[in-house]
């Protein structure tokens, strides 16, 4: 038996012998995922008619943006399946271990077919890499892998889009991705995540973030709700100065989408920025967690979290949990979470501008939405060029239909 057969093989043996996430998990109580058999799909059988074979790009296609540079960067697509390739693809890659999400981390190591690792040079006159992943389901049941290495000092826009076209197959996607983002010494990521799946689609994403001495991460997600959906982030501050700022929209029109965030600070004069807002409507469930721990040695810390929740029609479940643990006495935190239907000054207001309940409704809440964009971004031309105004209109467009 090869390698990567017997990775696969314990990575199965794993979850049958420890168990699926427990039910009433507190991690999960409030969205719980489905059963572990959804996840691990059947390796052996044959693709359905509009799936693409194994190795088609491996669902991922890197794609320039505009005019604008690419940098300096490497790109390979590994299959999971080869033991050489699968364990360059795994290589620096943390164990799935034991937290309260190991169970999908252990279910992705049981069912990866393929990935694709980034790396992004540095350097003295080379520019900020603009690049553009775009993932197309390869298969009903699929456990993709994203990992992308930043040299000390590079800086990179990435624009990530999970969005399935008309064109594509019709029936459900059950994914399972791990993305994995290693930030050297003062390198800065600014990473633009639009998630939209179909309605009866049941997705996981987890993104690590690892951050070395000055790095900077800044994320925007736009997410839309489905039959389930859990986007996860772990923010790993173990180094001086490093910074992490997440901007998240999430649209739930009558079905279900979680948001947990998790940062670690461990070092010095580390910051983190959490900051949330989720739209739901009927009867849509629509939870954000966010965690976050400050260790003894994390002097001067800084941490910030605000959620905010408004139902827009039915009678959705919104739940709000920000969370500080603080084990050291010289830092700044401050978290809160705020609940409440959509301004009435606002909505009169832009009704006074000839509009009808329908436009106005757009108007306030794509603006609520683009002001969370705008504090996640620090880099204004990033806000002008990414097209995330776009990506709003949409959803908001969606989630009103």
């Amino acid at each position: 038996m090869d390698a990567a057969r017997a990775d696969i093989l314990a990575a199965r043996h794993r979850l049958t012998t420890q168990g699926w996430i427990a039910p009433r998990s507190e991690a999960f109580r409030h969205l719980e995922p489905p059963p572990v058999e959804a996840w691990l799909g059947d390796i052996e059988a044959a693709p359905a008619a509009c799936e693409a074979p194994p190795l088609a790009g491996a669902g991922w296609t890197l794609h320039p943006v505009g005019s604008r540079p690419g940098g300096s960067v490497e790109a390979r697509w590994l299959d999971a399946f080869d033991a050489q390739q699968r364990a360059e693809l795994f290589a620096g890659l943390p164990a799935p271990g034991d937290g309260d999400a190991a169970p999908f981390a252990w279910a992705h190591r049981a069912l990866c077919r393929q990935g694709l690792r980034l790396r992004v040079g540095g350097g003295s006159g080379v520019g900020t890499a603009w690049l553009q992943l775009r993932r197309k389901p390869q298969t009903s049941v699929e456990a993709p892998l994203l990992v992308v290495d930043l040299a000390d000092g590079a800086h990179c826009v990435l624009f990530e889009v999970h969005e399935r076209d008309a064109s594509g197959c019709s029936h459900a996607i059950t994914q399972n991705l791990q993305a994995h983002l290693r930030l050297g010494r003062g390198a800065t990521l600014v990473h633009l995540r639009l998630a939209m799946p179909r309605v009866a689609d049941q997705w996981a994403h987890f993104v690590d973030a690892r951050l070395g001495s000055g790095a900077r991460y800044e994320q925007v997600l736009v997410g839309a709700g489905s039959g389930y959906h859990l986007q996860q982030v772990g923010l790993e501050l173990h180094a001086a100065q490093a910074t992490a700022r997440l901007g998240s929209v999430l649209f739930a029109p009558g079905a279900s989408l979680a948001l947990r965030v998790q940062a670690s600070h461990r070092a010095e004069h580390t910051t983190s920025v959490v900051d949330a807002l989720a739209l739901a409507g009927g009867h849509a469930r629509a939870v954000v967690n966010a965690q976050a721990r400050i260790a003894p040695g994390a002097a001067q810390a800084d941490v910030r979290q605000h959620l905010a929740g408004i139902p827009t029609g039915g009678q959705p479940r919104i739940v709000l949990r920000p969370q500080l643990e603080i084990h050291h006495d010289q830092v700044q935190a401050a978290h809160g979470a705020t609940w409440g239907a959509v301004p009435e000054d606002a909505l009169f207001y832009a009704r006074q501008r000839g509009l009808d309940e329908t436009q106005a409704r757009a108007l306030v809440i794509g603006g609520l939405a683009q002001a969370v964009v705008d504090r996640a971004l620090g880099d204004a031309e990033v806000a002008t060029a990414s097209g995330i105004d776009a990506w709003i209109a949409q959803g908001v467009a969606r989630h009103l239909a």
